[in-house]
């Protein structure tokens, strides 16, 4: 019993080293431009579905296609920002509208291009497994995500903390009109974010079509898990989206270990609710500063 709960544990720290790289893009958005990007998680899914497609028909690594991925999703990205921008009226409402239409677009492009089949990758690297002190099993693909997915994140946090353009994005988070005021371009910080957003997104996919499978209707799934992560860390929070995406994975895991499979989704939800019952501002307060 101890053995098995220990391994959900660690398979579930596993799995929210994936929501933490998809949520964490989600709210750097979210912090800068004080709106919700509904097609994030389609990003994320179209970037996987550029590794399958580079694994499938040129026979090559999905680590090679992660360049024409990013390509891909940042200019994704970059018209998705582009129509955001034009809305001058009621933003916050009008981009729900605008970025859950642009998401079910996607969808429905990756499902015409690539079928609504499951795929996942045959690179046999990816899909071997290790051994952890003899107790602890996972896949190369699930241990190599997690430890990327750390990097990217610490570097953001250090970009946000420690560089002129990441100081910016915080100011402009805390307050848009003062940062204005003291020289800071508003769109190119917002375009900046969406870029890094991209980046994120993209390795976010690259790691899930290694390490789990993928389908036209993951995005969803992916977008309204990282709401849910950047709302339980506290909207705006980057260092608690790490602990909020882990809770989730882990309360998932130990669900489907001692419950069902069928009752994953309720578990993280049950889990949403309650935090949010207890500290409706998140856990980190919903601090509007990014990286506190």
């Amino acid at each position: 019993m101890f053995e098995l709960t220990l391994q959900a544990l660690f398979s579930g720290l596993l799995a929210g080293g994936y929501y933490a790289t998809v949520a964490v893009g989600l709210a750097l958005v979210f912090g800068t431009m004080r709106v919700i990007n509904l097609a994030h998680g389609e990003l994320v899914l179209l970037a996987a579905y550029v590794a399958y497609a580079a694994e499938s028909n040129y026979g090559v690594s999905p680590v090679l296609a992660i360049p024409v991925a990013l390509v891909i999703v940042a200019a994704a990205s970059a018209l998705v920002y582009a129509l955001l921008s034009r809305i001058e009226q009621d933003r916050e409402i009008n981009s729900l509208i605008l970025t859950f239409g642009l998401g079910i677009i996607l969808t429905n492009t990756i499902l015409s291009i690539w079928a609504a089949d499951i795929r996942s990758t045959s690179d046999p690297w990816f899909q071997d497994s290790m051994v952890i002190a003899d107790t602890l099993f996972a896949m190369n693909a699930e241990v190599a995500a997690f430890i990327g997915g750390l990097v990217l994140m610490a570097g953001v946090w250090w970009w946000l903390n420690h560089s002129w353009q990441g100081r910016a994005v915080r100011a402009l988070s805390s307050n848009r009109a003062a940062a204005t005021l003291m020289g800071v371009n508003p769109r190119r910080i917002e375009i900046l974010s969406f870029m890094i957003a991209a980046l994120l997104a993209t390795f976010a996919g690259f790691a899930i079509y290694t390490g789990k499978t993928v389908f036209p209707a993951l995005g969803h799934v992916l977008t309204v898990k990282a709401f849910i992560i950047t709302v339980l860390a506290g909207m705006g929070s980057i260092p608690g989206v790490l602990i909020g995406a882990v809770m989730i994975g882990v309360i998932e895991s130990l669900t489907v270990t001692y419950l069902s499979a069928s009752l994953q989704e309720l578990a993280g939800m049950i889990l949403f609710l309650v935090v949010l019952f207890v500290s409706p501002s998140g856990l980190f307060g919903g601090g509007r500063a990014l990286a506190r």
